[in-house]
């Protein structure tokens, strides 16, 4: 069977479907995060420590790049070096003393006094690795489409193609 080749407004197709996942993904993670971290006041979660003039940005950073990833993500992509930011990120963000596992394995007093003061470091440290992620996942994708040819095979299903 010869390959199809990939039409204008297939292309478009995709790019608008990839751009909605995405964004869908970008705002999940974000009121997620948000949510779980309380970094805003919810009632779901109480914070037992005051929110950071960062924690705000590093959620949305999180966030944005969480959308990148998952909006540009093809069959060849690893996922492993974002779950490593985003769990960098959470742990950033979240509250020291409302981390149970965190506060089993090393108290209180250590927890504020060792691990908050590096929480911002941390959840830099993620929104770094999220970074790399989204870098390696547009170059994944560019790779993808270049590999594609133009053409849409019965393989590659992130175009749309052969439904």
């Amino acid at each position: 069977m010869l390959p199809e080749i990939l039409a204008p407004e297939k292309l478009r197709a995709d790019a608008l479907r990839r751009l909605f996942r995405g964004t869908l993904a970008g705002l999940a993670v974000f009121v997620a995060l948000g949510t779980v971290t309380a970094v805003w006041i919810n009632p779901f979660f109480v914070r037992m420590t005051p929110v950071g003039p960062w924690e705000l940005g590093a959620t949305t950073l999180t966030a944005i790049l969480a959308g990148v990833i998952v909006g540009l993500w093809v069959p060849q992509c690893r996922l492993r070096t974002s779950g490593a930011g985003g769990v960098a990120s959470f742990l950033g963000i979240a509250c020291p003393t409302c981390n149970k596992v965190l506060m089993l394995i090393f108290g209180g007093p250590a927890l504020l006094a060792w691990f908050d003061p590096v929480r911002p470091y941390l959840a830099v440290a993620g929104v770094i690795i999220m970074s790399f992620a989204a870098m390696r996942a547009l170059r994944a994708y560019r790779d993808f489409r270049m590999s594609a040819g133009g053409t849409v095979n019965a393989s590659s299903k992130s175009f749309g193609g052969n439904k």
